[in-house]
């Protein structure tokens, strides 16, 4: 018994070292989980606010159409148009159906903010340098929303009172509205305040993309690997199969990922120049 408790208080010893650890580099390189909250929290009510303003009752469903109608040619021209047929391949499977639009519209955004929160405990001297490259991937999505306005598959035979354009030309389901998930886009006011034309570019891919970027050079093993490049695909597979977005939405998104990637890596880099140079001076004056 002595000797359970000796290794018992030897362990949570262990663990409150290990974590404490990281506390101090936290505080020696001025993160503040209180301040990441605010900035992260602040930025996406901004983003949801802006994101709203330009699409559903702002935009004509015409012009999301004829962006959707853009896309289709395009993808018919390089061979990629085969969403509808994907999905067909799965719409007798209900309770599969089921799970990916739970999939789409809640394990994508737990997953990200889990990585995040391990970023910011296990390497916090990474996390501000991810923390910025997934912001401004993010407001990047904005400018898309706001320039392309898409109207995504499954609203293309949706009437034009629910923000669709009534042409049912290539089969596509909703497959929330038939089938349900956490909520649906067309539901009440949910429908009216949130941007139904939100769909280029992708941001479920890109940040699916992010967490790959993040976490598969920090697994260990195989296992942990494999899983981590296949996340990004089952996000791919979703928003096909759920008729959220087309191909060309996820390379979008991967577009908008590699931009932000850069930018953000250059303006850390140039932050952190700025803070090391600020801090020698203010040092030197003691």
């Amino acid at each position: 018994m002595n000797r359970n408790s000796a290794t018992i208080a030897k362990s949570a010893t262990a663990v409150r070292d290990y974590f404490s650890d990281y506390s101090e580099l936290r505080k020696k390189i001025g993160l503040r989980w209180w301040v990441e909250i605010l900035v992260i929290a602040f930025f996406y009510f901004i983003y949801s606010v802006i994101r709203n303003q330009f699409g559903s009752d702002s935009v004509s469903w015409q012009e999301a159409f004829d962006n959707a109608e853009v896309v289709i040619a395009i993808e018919r021209f390089f061979g990629l148009f085969q969403e509808h047929r994907i999905q067909n391949l799965f719409l007798d499977w209900t309770w599969f159906i089921r799970f990916w639009n739970v999939f789409y519209g809640f394990f994508h955004f737990a997953i990200t903010t889990a990585v995040l929160v391990w970023l910011y405990v296990r390497f916090p001297k990474d996390f501000a340098r991810w923390r910025t490259i997934g912001l401004i991937t993010t407001g990047l999505g904005l400018i898309g929303y706001s320039l392309f306005p898409l109207m995504p598959p499954r609203l293309l035979g949706a009437p034009i009172a629910e923000f669709g354009a009534n042409m049912d030309l290539y089969g596509f389901v909703d497959t929330v509205k038939e089938w349900g998930g956490l909520w649906s886009y067309n539901s009440g006011t949910f429908s009216r305040i949130s941007n139904q034309y939100a769909a280029m570019p992708s941001l479920h891919f890109a940040w699916a993309g992010w967490c790959t970027m993040i976490l598969y050079p920090r697994m260990r093993h195989t296992a942990a690997k494999a899983l981590v490049v296949i996340y990004p695909i089952s996000v791919l597979f979703a928003i096909i199969v759920t008729a959220n977005h087309y191909w060309l939405d996820a390379v979008g998104g991967m577009g908008a990922l590699a931009i932000g990637y850069f930018a953000g890596d250059k303006l850390h880099h140039k932050w952190t120049q700025f803070t090391n140079r600020h801090n020698r001076e203010k040092n030197r004056q003691k």
